[in-house]
């Protein structure tokens, strides 16, 4: 009996399907079949938020989901947020308020902010700490995090994206299980609950 199921994942708009066994977690198909190292792992428990992603916009620790469980869904990853070299303006912010030291933390924190500021493009002060109290950060003391989102809010900028591009085909790699260069392809906005 098999215990490798062939799913169908779209990342960044880029479509993807693959043979996974099912005890891996999503954050290691992220990372190791498909190439998206920018989803970092960190406590493997769901506390820690450092491998947050969006799965059909929300936010969800990847570490506790399995690969399996992402079938026909819609992930996005931090290297979905830059369009080639331009960064979106939560990168931006993040970078000109400090908010990232050794950056381990920073693409989940991105990922929360941005689910964060679609479904409410003007939080307040304390429902930004609240949601971005979901994650943990040991370099930072966490204000020029609550600054960056704060600013970005303020320009009302958070939400802007372009339009993801037309589906592409699979690569055989990707088909194969095999590793596969990230895209630069933007994802598309959505509405996102608060964190699981």
């Amino acid at each position: 009996m098999s215990d490798v199921h062939l799913i169908r994942v779209t990342v960044n708009g880029r479509a993807h399907e693959l043979a996974v066994e099912s005890r891996r977690t999503l954050a290691d198909v992220l990372r190791h079949d498909l190439g998206y190292s920018g989803t970092h792992v960190g406590c493997e428990h769901g506390i820690c938020g450092a491998c947050t992603v969006l799965v059909d916009g929300e936010p969800t620790r990847s570490c506790l989901m399995f690969g399996v469980q992402a079938d026909d869904s819609d992930v996005e990853t931090v290297e979905g947020l830059a369009d080639g070299d331009q960064l979106n303006p939560l990168q931006e912010a993040f970078s000109e308020h400090h908010a990232l030291q050794c950056g381990f933390c920073t693409p989940g924190f991105l990922l929360l902010a941005t689910a964060l500021l679609r479904r409410n493009p003007n939080p307040t002060p304390d429902e930004i700490r609240e949601a971005m109290s979901s994650n943990l950060c040991r370099c930072t003391g966490y204000a020029p995090i609550l600054a960056a989102v704060r600013a970005v809010a303020e320009q009302g900028s958070a939400a802007e994206a372009p339009a993801p591009p037309a589906e592409a085909p699979a690569s055989p790699a990707a088909v194969a299980g095999a590793s596969a260069p990230p895209p630069e392809a933007p994802a598309p906005p959505a509405e996102a609950p608060a964190p699981r």
